[in-house]
C-alpha cells in the first residue's frame, strides 16, 4: 500500500510494505517485505531496510544507515551520519550505522553516526546514543548508559534472595552449567577468613587469574564467551553485576560479598557491569590466555550454540 500523497522514487520495495502520507523515498533506497512506514518520514538513497520493520512518524533515515529485520523505530527518532557537519561540505563517505535485528528505539532518541545497535537492544525514549550498544542491552539517558538487559530473569540474585540464601554450598541457576557459590566464612577478633577449594567446590583447576578494578560505573566489561575456558568470579571488594546467558536463558547476579562466587562454564556469554566505585573483581581461569578461545560476537555465539 503506497499512499497517493507519498513520493516513492524507489522501485526496490518488498511485498506487503505500507508507506503512508507524505513519505519521501529516494531512488536507491532498498526496503524489505511487510515494512510499515508511517507519515512524514524521509528515506535517503544509501539506505537498506529489512523485513517487518516499523518506522513511526517523523523519522529521517540518511545515507549510510542499515536497518535489519524486525526493528522498531519510534516517532521522531533522529539518525545522524556526520559527526562534524558543515553546510555544503560533504565527507568522502558518510559514516555507517547498523541497527541489528529485533532492536527497538524509543521516541525522540538520537543515534550518533558510525555505531551499531546490537540485536534485540532497547533504546529508551529521548536517549542520546553516543557509543555502540551491545546485544540485548537496555540503555537510557544522555549520554545513554546501560541499565539492564532484556529478557533477564527478574530477580537479581544476591545473598538476600530466598532463591540463593546465605548458606554454604553450591546453588543451581536457570542458566545451563552456571552455579552460584557461598563459601565458608570464619570471623574472629583477628578478622575474617573465607576459603574455597578448586576441583572440589570450584569445578576446575586454575592456570591463570586476573583482577578487574577502577572500572567507571558507566562501563560494561566481558561481553564474550569462551570456547574452552572455565571461569570463576569473586568480587573481593565492592559490588559487581554479572549477566550469564546460555543462548536460551539469561540471569543477572550481584556479587557483593567476598565469600560469594559465580562459576561460568565454556560457551556461556558473560557480561559484567554496574561496578561500584571501589569494586575489585577477581577472576580465575582454567586456561592460559588464548585470543582464539574468545567469541566476541553475540550472533556468532548464537550460531555456535544452535549447533
Amino acid at each position: 500500500m503506497l499512499h497517493q500523497t507519498a513520493d516513492i522514487q524507489s522501485s526496490q520495495i518488498g511485498k506487503g510494505t505500507k508507506v503512508w502520507q507524505f513519505v519521501v523515498v529516494l531512488p536507491n533506497a532498498k526496503i524489505g517485505n511487510d515494512v510499515n512506514i508511517c507519515s512524514h518520514c524521509f528515506i535517503e538513497n544509501d539506505v537498506v531496510i529489512g523485513d517487518r520493520v516499523t518506522i513511526k512518524s517523523g523519522v529521517q533515515i540518511w545515507d549510510g544507515i542499515s536497518i535489519e529485520d524486525d526493528v522498531f523505530i519510534g516517532p521522531n527518532v533522529s539518525f545522524t551520519n556526520d559527526r562534524f557537519p558543515r553546510s555544503k561540505i560533504y565527507p568522502e563517505n558518510f559514516a555507517r550505522t547498523t541497527i541489528q535485528k529485533g532492536a527497538s528505539i524509543g521516541a525522540n532518541a538520537t543515534i550518533l553516526p558510525n555505531l551499531t545497535i546490537g540485536t534485540n537492544a532497547m533504546i529508551g525514549a529521548g536517549s542520546v546514543v553516543t557509543r555502540s550498544v551491545p546485544p540485548n542491552a537496555i540503555v537510557v539517558g544522555n549520554p545513554a548508559k546501560i541499565i539492564g538487559y532484556v529478557d533477564t530473569k527478574n530477580n537479581i540474585t544476591t545473598h538476600h534472595e530466598k532463591s540463593y540464601p546465605q548458606t554454604i554450598g553450591k546453588m543451581e541457576t536457570t542458566v545451563t552449567g552456571v552455579t552460584f557459590h557461598t563459601f565458608r566464612s570464619v570471623p574472629d577478633m583477628r578478622g575474617e577468613l573465607s576459603v574455597g577449594e578448586f576441583e572440589k567446590e570450584i569445578p576446575f583447576k586454575p592456570l591463570r587469574y586476573f583482577l578487574v578494578f577502577n572500572v567507571p560505573t558507566t562501563e560494561t566489561r566481558g561481553e564474550h564467551a569462551h570456547r574452552k575456558c572455565h571461569q570463576f568470579l569473586i568480587a573481593v571488594k565492592g559490588t559487581v553485576h554479572v549477566v550469564a546467558d546460555d543462548g536460551k536463558n539469561r540471569e543477572e547476579f550481584v556479587l557483593e560479598r567476598n565469600n560469594q562466587g559465580l562459576y561460568l562454564p565454556p560457551m556461556t556469554w558473560g557480561i559484567q557491569y554496574h561496578y561500584s566505585s571501589d569494586a575489585v573483581l577477581l577472576v580465575f581461569a582454567s586456561e592460559y590466555y588464548d585470543g582464539s578461545d574468545y567469541i566476541r560476537d553475540y550472533s556468532e555465539f548464537m550460531k555456535l550454540i544452535s549447533k
